[in-house]
């Protein structure tokens, strides 16, 4: 028990069976040190080769098999972290390579595996311009995100966290596709850096106070409710900007429009994500009296953030600007599950995080397959295009569909226990977020009707339906999204290891 009439409930793991393991230098060269060797040796070749980007597409591939075999050997049935070990870092500091993977994380670890071939094939003929670069820099990102899921140290947590901000900065900044991209670039590099500067501030007050920066060790620390709250608004400065929450978003809509398609795909689809874990992993169950402090305030944002953003992609001309907004708005419902303070909500949060990457991931493919054609993301320029790509039409209408979460794709199961969770918190507060369901539907629909149907606009000629490439690209989005949505049990196994956390309750 702490003060302050906050009750921390800690769920034990379960001891019957055994926790499985990996040596630590296995667990990160399949998961850190494939990625980056992959994309040294993409960047070694010479300039003139023509296979960086089959180098860099084989390690993926490798990367993400690799990945879901771990995944078959994974127990949902026990609690908290498995495949852990520890390395020494920086003993001197308190600092070591602590590694492990619960039923939250392997999610994400998946999800990137499974996003990163996905953007290399995409680019396969789009990008001409120093492409070994440009694939390097994807296994990169991939190598950097990974260890910012398996570790269990907050201070590389934090060095692999902003890690990924340079590549990424660099993807936008130097193919993106318009000539606002060096400004957009260095845009999303400011907001995003400086909002973790307190960050960074708050780890080192830890190390100094309390010898290790292990975030598991740090769990059973008894802080006074001032300091907590203190170090939670520093953590938080961090995660609101990478979710992002209302006012702090400015960044993400210039970065989408200006990143190639694949850059918006890993940015939508993982980088957004990070924020969000962070609050899950590091925040809510390591600063409860905090948290049961802030949540009614972070509930509301969230509300306010639902509408504005729904209200903001419904005026928008640019059809990567009205999927970027509408991205805002469910990262925001997400954190409503996570903010709920109910293990269904927070079970439910999780789970639209995943929905989310692979829904936003899919939508800005198919603009890029039209942007690749046509040269142009005008929603005015489009009309009645189903008469010239009609499976074209079919996947976006299938994307469409489930962005706004219809029974049976992937962002309905997700959405219905946070509403579920919520309700157990708040009524009032579940009864305005179901406007984001109802804005939701409004934007997408009316995208979607006035790109596939009517009549064809002048200026639109005839081109091929999609290519063998962008079909490898968009099939698997679609099968994963029809399977997440029929048969979520694989997924919501991990609920067991999200209730495995430790979660906060207010009792009043």
């Amino acid at each position: 028990m702490v003060s302050s009439g906050v009750e921390r409930l800690v769920y034990t793991e379960d001891v019957g069976g055994s926790i499985p393991s990996l040596p630590i230098a296995l667990m990160f060269t399949i998961t850190v040190a494939l990625p980056l060797v992959g994309s040294l040796l993409t960047y070694l070749l010479p300039s003139e080769s023509k296979y960086g980007r089959f180098v860099a597409l084989s390690f993926s591939t490798v990367t993400l098999l690799v990945c879901v075999d771990l995944w078959c050997a994974f127990d949902d049935s026990l609690g908290g972290y498995q495949f852990t070990n520890t390395a020494a870092f920086l003993p001197s500091l308190g600092v070591s390579l602590g590694i492990g993977v619960d039923g939250i994380s392997f999610l994400f670890l998946l999800l990137n595996s499974f996003l990163v071939p996905i953007c290399l094939l995409s680019s396969w003929d789009s990008i001409k311009y120093r492409a070994k670069e440009y694939f390097a820099l994807f296994r990169m990102m991939e190598g950097f995100v990974n260890l910012v899921f398996i570790t269990t140290d907050r201070l590389v947590f934090y060095l692999a966290f902003e890690m990924v901000l340079i590549p990424m900065f660099l993807v936008v900044g130097h193919w993106g596709s318009r000539e606002r991209k060096v400004r957009a670039s260095y845009f999303f590099f400011r907001y995003t850096l400086l909002g973790s500067v307190p960050f960074l501030i708050a780890i080192l007050y830890l190390r100094n106070t309390q010898g290790t920066t292990d975030i598991q060790l740090l769990s059973f620390v008894n802080r006074s409710p001032a300091t907590e709250i203190l170090l939670w608004l520093a953590f938080f400065a961090s995660f609101a900007v990478k979710v992002p929450i209302i006012p702090v978003h400015i960044w993400l809509p210039e970065a989408h429009v200006e990143a190639p398609t694949a850059g918006s795909v890993f940015l939508a689809g993982i980088l957004l994500k990070l924020g969000t874990y962070g609050l899950v992993r590091l925040s809510i169950p390591r600063f409860p009296i905090a948290t049961a402090y802030f949540s009614p305030m972070i509930v509301t944002l969230c509300l306010v953030a639902i509408v504005y953003a729904s209200f903001t992609a419904i005026r928008q001309t640019d059809i990567k600007r009205i999927i970027a907004y509408a991205s805002v708005a469910h990262m925001n419902i997400t954190l409503l599950g996570i903010f709920s303070m109910t293990i269904v909500g927070i079970s439910g949060g999780v789970f639209q995080m995943l929905a989310h990457g692979v829904v936003s991931g899919a939508l800005f493919l198919c603009v890029g397959v039209l942007y690749d054609r046509y040269h142009s993301r005008l929603v005015s320029y489009y009309g009645g295009i189903a008469q010239f790509i009609p499976l074209y039409a079919i996947v976006f209408l299938g994307f469409t569909i489930a962005n706004i979460a219809l029974p049976g794709t992937a962002n309905f199961t997700g959405e219905f226990l946070i509403m579920l969770g919520l309700m157990n918190w708040s009524t009032v507060g579940t009864f305005f977020s179901t406007s984001g369901l109802v804005l939701g539907g409004a934007y997408s629909l009316w995208l979607l009707n006035r790109i596939i149907y009517g009549n064809v606009k002048s200026g639109l000629d005839y081109t091929p339906d999609l290519s063998d490439i962008e079909k490898a690209c968009l099939f698997p989005l679609f099968l994963v999204i029809l399977w997440i949505g029929l048969y979520p049990e694989p997924f919501l196994a991990s609920r067991e290891s999200a209730s495995s956390l430790i979660i906060v309750s207010i009792t009043l």
